[in-house]
């Protein structure tokens, strides 16, 4: 019955991904052990995971360090088990377990001495990694532990493709909702690769493509490095950050200006894929961009829509106070909320932001 309550809570986490940290802890409870880790990543080395509470502090600077890509285990378990989990002890050597720089600089210091786990390759070209850890005292796990693990391996490998599926089909919405509003649109992944693209952004073809390995791609080869470096920016930014790049007019076609959004994810979320959304824009004159597009592309409240159209034309503070009979008090709280919600952090780089938008709805 336990059992049968884990496997339903994983595939529920596999949906609500505020629920992987209590399904590492059930997870761990269930081989006697002390925790659980689920490690996305991605084949450019870029990580994402979620773990039970109690290692989430040495596992926050493990994930940040290079000796993320010396560990031997994930390699040798796939290698010498490539279809079930296996302890450290099965796949190296109690003398390289003792020297091991990731056990002495990050799980030793937190009372973790032991560890067993899976990865599991995905289509997408993404490693999950399943790693369940054991205190100093408790001596390594036993056979009986790897029966229980092996024994959730269809599961887990279940819920990470049913998380997978949903990724491609909410990049899809995503792509399709901002076609509503007439927006040329694709959504990117962390290795810049296309998830899903809308009928307006395929339109703009060959300027805008898919190239190699499915990469999202510019045949202007200045504008395409500035693309590049706009996705470096955002996978190394701590923070949400909106990008615009211009595109030069060509003889046989306008000059344009793309903004790269970066995707709000949940921290919990180890199976997003989505790092941006990338919209086109045609420069030139079309008024400031409708309420309704505002507030569908960057989830303002009406309110906050209203000062950032205002805003969107080019005056200042005062002046939108005035035009809507607000304070200009009122007018800063609602441009503080405006620049997080738009990952902009100062007004003229808003205005650029917004001027682009212009052409698109009324």
């Amino acid at each position: 019955m336990e059992q049968s309550a884990l496997i339903d809570r994983i595939y529920e986490a596999a949906v609500i991904p505020e629920l992987w940290p209590d399904v590492c802890d059930r997870l761990a409870a269930a081989v006697d052990g002390y925790a659980t880790c689920v490690l996305g990543m991605a084949p450019d080395g870029t990580a994402r995971w979620v773990s039970s509470e109690r290692i989430e502090e040495p596992l926050t600077v493990y994930s940040k360090s290079e000796l993320r890509f010396e560990n031997p285990r994930p390699e040798r378990s796939m290698r010498l088990f490539p279809f079930a989990f296996a302890r450290d002890v099965d796949v190296m050597t109690m003398e390289e377990i003792e020297h091991d720089p990731i056990y002495n600089t990050f799980l030793r210091p937190a009372g973790v001495g032991w560890s067993m786990g899976s990865a599991l390759p995905e289509p997408s070209g993404h490693t999950l990694i399943f790693d369940f850890m054991r205190q100093i005292d408790r001596g390594p796990f036993e056979g009986r532990h790897l029966d229980i693990v092996n024994g959730l391996k269809g599961d887990l490998a279940r819920a990470a493709l049913v998380s997978s599926r949903m990724i491609f089909q909410q990049a899809r919405s995503i792509a399709n909702a901002l076609s509503i509003v007439g927006l040329p649109a694709a959504v990117v992944g962390e290795t810049q690769q296309v998830l899903a693209m809308n009928e307006e952004m395929e339109a703009l073809s060959p300027r805008i493509r898919t190239g190699a390995q499915n990469r999202l791609s510019l045949d202007q080869p200045a504008a395409n490095q500035l693309l590049q470096q706009c996705f470096d920016i955002l996978k190394g930014s701590d923070g949400p950050r909106v990008q615009s790049l211009p595109m030069a007019a060509t003889p046989d076609a306008s000059a344009m200006v793309l903004h790269v959004l970066p995707v709000r994810r949940n921290a919990r979320d180890i199976f997003s894929r989505g790092l941006a959304v990338v919209l086109a824009t045609p420069v030139g004159p079309g008024g400031p961009p409708s309420i309704g597009v505002l507030s569908g592309l960057f989830d303002l409240t009406p309110g906050e829509a209203r000062v950032a159209r205002e805003l969107a034309t080019g005056v200042g503070i005062e002046t939108v106070a005035a035009t809507l009979t607000l304070s200009i008090e009122t007018v800063r709280s609602y441009l503080k909320r405006i620049f997080l919600k738009t990952g902009t952090r100062r007004q003229p780089e808003l205005v650029g932001l917004l001027g682009g938008l212009g052409r698109i709805g009324v």
